[in-house]
């Protein structure tokens, strides 16, 4: 009889955790922060800095994975969806779940140690807000706000990376100038629409269990406030781009954007879970290719 393949299942357990088979929630963090890396840098960022923004962005969206099921076992055991994640079916402890979570974070700071000053300075503002999130749901009206906060901070911190240095000779906010945080702005109405999207699809189990998300908050009025939440996005990032001068790039992107959230408004205009959740599985492309029309743009100029 042949004995079980206990690494095997273990390591199993641990990828099903950070949820290494749906790279789209990392792809969603990755997008906005190499659009801004690109642009702090006018189109020339290092191989370094894209090394250390494309590894970290995987290693934090990972851990806070961890932090999110630990935060949520005892609600997501009451959603169809969620209930066989390894901490809420028991098959992974908090305990190992929070160690693997925290070796995830220090490798993402090992990483940040290797930019400037100021960037690591920032990164502990990002930790903070990443832990602060899951329980936002117990408290804020539409949490989807402190989740945008969340997964656009790679925005500042890459101009940081670019920008920073020594902080006896430039100030934690000298290095990230306005257009990062009008950057951050934008990005939070893009995060508003894909995760009232995503809300969406465990709207009736929420209900049950009491806790607050955007697609509660908002009601019958959700589908319309998520086309919303696109179009706001789609121009305040064209006209946050605009005075870098990238040309048809740019116009082709947002154009191609657009007819993206046309077919996001098909898909979820009546409310069926299969599709909205297919909506936010396929959120990354929309900003894949605005991020798209800004390396090109560059590349022409």
């Amino acid at each position: 009889m042949t004995e079980p393949n206990t690494t095997g299942s273990r390591l199993q357990l641990y990828l099903n955790l950070i949820r290494w088979d749906r790279p789209e929630g990392w792809l969603l963090l990755l997008w906005p922060s190499l659009t801004a890396l690109w642009i702090a840098s006018m189109g020339s960022p290092s191989w370094h800095l894209l090394l250390v923004f494309v590894l970290g962005t995987i290693l934090m969206r990972s851990a806070g994975c961890c932090i999110n099921d630990v935060a949520d076992r005892e609600f997501d055991k009451h959603v169809k969806r969620t209930a066989q994640r390894p901490v809420t079916s028991g098959q992974l402890s908090v305990r190992q779940a929070l160690q693997f979570g925290a070796l995830l974070a220090l490798c993402a700071f090992a990483l940040v140690l290797t930019t400037n000053a100021v960037t690591v300075v920032w990164s502990f503002a990002a930790v903070v807000i990443t832990i602060a999130y899951p329980y936002a749901k117990r408290f804020v009206a539409i949490p989807q706000a402190v989740l945008g906060i969340a997964f656009s901070f790679g925005i500042p911190m890459a101009f940081s990376a670019v920008r920073g240095g020594d902080l006896s000779l430039v100030g934690v906010w000298d290095a990230v100038e306005l257009q990062a945080w009008l950057m951050l702005f934008s990005n939070l109405f893009w995060v508003l629409a894909y995760d009232t999207e995503y809300a969406m699809v465990d709207r009736d189990d929420d209900l049950q269990i009491g806790i607050q998300t955007s697609a509660i908050t908002l009601a019958h009025h959700e589908v319309k406030a998520i086309v919303l939440f696109y179009v706001l996005f789609l121009i305040s990032w064209m006209a946050l781009v605009m005075p870098y001068q990238l040309g048809w790039p740019v116009y082709v992107a947002c154009a191609l954007a657009f007819l993206q959230v046309i077919w996001h408004f098909q898909l979820i205009k009546y409310r069926n879970r299969d599709n909205c959740f297919k909506a936010f599985r396929q959120n990354h492309w929309l900003c894949a290719t605005l991020f798209a029309g800004v390396v090109v743009g560059f590349a022409f100029q």
